[in-house]
């Protein structure tokens, strides 16, 4: 928070939304069409217990409509840690070089290929809080390949970069880290959507969900950069319960 509150007017004109609330959180708006987004510590229960790398510190700016800029920094995904940025649509992946700065690191690494190749069909199924396998079935059941946190051995973002991951089936995702996702599927031609109606993700209707003190999109999300993917996780999730805390009905 120091380190973003000394870059100077035009970022601290932003408005914050973390997942923890230390810092010098009040030296920025209260009131901004520009939102920082942060999640300190994402993947906190790996972290927490060890039992696994895959832990990430996350960074995104994003306005009402959609995602323009995404960072994510892997401290144990590699020797010296790994970085994921997403900026004007290039999307770079690769381990950090701390005799350099850190800009001059991202700088260096070279953009992902856009003809990558690329597992579309492997959906991440995640939120469904105790009925994520017969979710995860039923996405397997139209045709897909639905998946697991625990299945995919590692971070759902440097993994859907690299290409091992088509997106994923989110209920209620929350603002800290979700719009990352959004933001790949976005820059490799794919898209959020609302799979109630189909239409495109925005931040219009950011709900507080006082069970977990966190802020979450309402319903579920499907997030696939191949749009034919993203057709069927609608026509599959169309008539769960959007609610939060009903989602076995």
């Amino acid at each position: 928070m120091a380190a973003l509150r000394d870059m100077g007017p035009i970022v601290r004109g932003c408005r914050i939304e973390a997942e923890e609330s230390t810092g010098d959180l009040g030296r920025f708006a209260k009131q901004s069409e520009w939102v920082l987004g942060i999640d300190p510590i994402d993947g906190t229960r790996g972290y927490r217990d060890r039992i696994g790398n895959d832990y990430a510190v996350m960074l995104h700016a994003r306005t009402r409509e959609t995602i323009h800029y995404s960072l994510v920094y892997l401290p144990e995904a590699s020797a010296d840690g790994t970085w994921l940025e997403v900026r004007d649509d290039r999307i770079a992946l690769g381990p950090d070089d701390p005799s350099r700065a850190a800009r001059a690191a991202l700088d260096a690494l070279a953009p992902i290929p856009a003809d990558q190749p690329r597992e579309r069909r492997r959906i991440l199924v995640s939120g469904f809080l105790g009925h994520e396998r017969e979710r995860a079935a039923a996405v397997s059941a139209a045709g897909l390949e639905g998946v697991l946190g625990s299945q995919t051995g590692g971070s759902l973002y440097p993994l859907m970069a690299n290409g091992y991951l088509g997106g994923a089936l989110f209920h209620t995702p929350n603002v800290y880290d979700f719009p990352v996702c959004m933001h790949l599927a976005r820059a490799l031609g794919g898209d959020a959507v609302r799979t109630s109606d189909g239409r495109p993700v925005d931040f219009g209707g950011v709900w507080l969900d006082e069970r977990s003190s966190m802020f979450r999109l309402p319903g579920i999300v499907a997030c696939a950069i191949d749009r034919r993917v993203i057709a069927t996780l609608v026509d599959v999730a169309r008539d769960w319960s959007p609610e939060r805390y009903e989602v076995g009905r």
